[in-house]
């Protein structure tokens, strides 16, 4: 479980400020468009340094990586600055251990395949059975191959995975347990650290789907000890493009997915068939010129990438903190409504991805009566179907889910419950 006595880590850096509110939603072009967007854990809106940067390589470098002449020794720089930057984000040692791919699914179905070939027959795998499919279904494929494949499925009364109930699971021949740092359905933030100290004493990896949980804080891969991370960008006001992290010394010994010329040191590229995609990885380099900009519009006094950025979070933590808690609570207010997940609104706890559904009420139907009032969210089962599942609520079409990241305002949450009222 969460140490709560401790001080939070996210309240240390910047307590006495709060987020400039509009300083933010302005690096945000599609804000201005006179939608509020509550499906975010489905994708951002993108950040206006970011679309720049796209731009401005394909205006002035859109060639061929690896020539001499001058635009593609620029295209070449702009690639290499932007991978070297996602791996400071995320507090990598190495740059070679961050792998580009165009999604989380794809990049963990990558790792899986080059697993396939270092696992044996009677390996066991753990899976959750509240993570998106992309961090579960390529780990059931290893069965085909031999492979042991277990779940671990969460309380359903806490909504919560128990410890516990892994320390059952795990046994001698456990190779990797797979696990999602925050569910997409329940928004809730499960102990990593505490999880990856367990499964390497017992000699086993741990594969962790950062998806919904990087938009809202600083990931940490070396604090959190985990062997393998993965995110998309475009849940991160980045382009749709995504990362994958894993440890060197794993990435070495695993076998890769490219050309036969790339042996196995060739790192990243042995992960990375057909190559990068060139201009949206080198637009990645715009979320850290965003949250710079965040962490100079807040006279924060750093200006190197991770100790400004660790500030921006520590603000963006805050101020999601207080939309969940209003929005939670009216939910909570509401006796034929039932949230699928924590009901605590502590930054410690979870994110603020809030997923509900309604005693009679069809949870489809419910959107399309948002719509009209410009607002987005949306309903379902988000690739976590296993869960929809094993909860009993896809006969009635799964949650209804809103999901708010740091750019929304407690206004727009306003006209989100009130919108919401007369339905529930």
């Amino acid at each position: 479980m969460l140490d709560t006595g401790r001080l939070s880590f996210y309240h240390i850096f910047v307590s006495d400020m709060t987020l400039d509110l509009q300083y933010v939603r302005s690096q945000f072009p599609s804000l201005a468009g006179g939608w509020t967007f509550f499906d975010n854990a489905g994708g951002s809106q993108t950040a206006r340094p970011v679309i720049d940067r796209l731009t401005d390589y394909l205006c002035t470098s859109n060639v061929q990586l690896g020539a001499t002449y001058a635009p593609s020794l620029t295209a070449g720089e702009r690639v290499l600055s932007a991978t070297e930057q996602v791996a400071t984000l995320v507090n990598a040692e190495y740059a070679s251990e961050v792998v580009m791919g165009s999604s989380t699914t794809m990049l963990l179905r990558i790792l899986s395949l080059g697993l396939a070939r270092y696992l044996a027959p009677g390996d066991e795998v753990i899976v959750t059975n509240c993570d998106h499919e992309a961090n579960i279904g390529p780990w059931i494929a290893l069965a085909d191959r031999g492979v042991t494949v277990k779940t671990w499925s969460l309380n359903r009364e806490s909504y919560r995975l128990q410890t516990e109930e892994l320390q059952r699971l795990m046994t001698d021949r456990t190779r990797l347990v797979a696990v999602p740092h925050v569910s997409n359905i329940l928004g809730t933030i499960n102990p990593i650290r505490e999880i990856a100290d367990m499964v390497h004493e017992r000699g086993a990896w741990i594969c962790v789907d950062g998806v919904a949980f990087a938009p809202h804080r600083l990931v940490d891969v070396r604090e959190l000890d985990v062997d393998f991370y993965a995110y998309s960008f475009y849940k991160v006001y980045g382009p749709h493009q995504a990362v994958l992290y894993g440890k060197r010394e794993h990435m070495l010994a695993i076998p890769g997915w490219n050309h036969f010329f790339f042996d196995e040191s060739s790192l990243p590229a042995k992960f990375q068939p057909g190559g990068v995609n060139y201009e949206l990885t080198a637009s990645l380099g715009g979320i850290g010129d965003y949250l710079q900009g965040v962490a100079s519009a807040h006279q924060v006094q750093e200006t190197e990438l991770r100790s400004a950025s660790r500030q921006v979070f520590s603000l963006i933590a805050d101020h999601e903190q207080t939309l969940s808690k209003q929005l939670l609570d009216f939910l909570d207010s509401k006796p034929k409504v039932r949230v699928i997940g924590d009901l605590r609104p502590a930054a410690d706890f979870r994110v603020p991805t809030m997923s509900f559904v309604i005693d009679g009420t069809h949870s489809g139907s419910i959107p399309p009566e948002i719509d009209k009032q410009r607002i987005g969210i949306r309903y379902g089962h988000f690739y976590a179907k296993r869960l929809i599942d094993d909860l009993g609520l896809a006969e009635r079409g799964g949650v209804v889910r809103v999901s708010m990241v740091h750019y929304n305002t407690l206004e727009e949450v306003d006209r989100l419950t009130a919108a919401l009222d007369p339905l529930i």
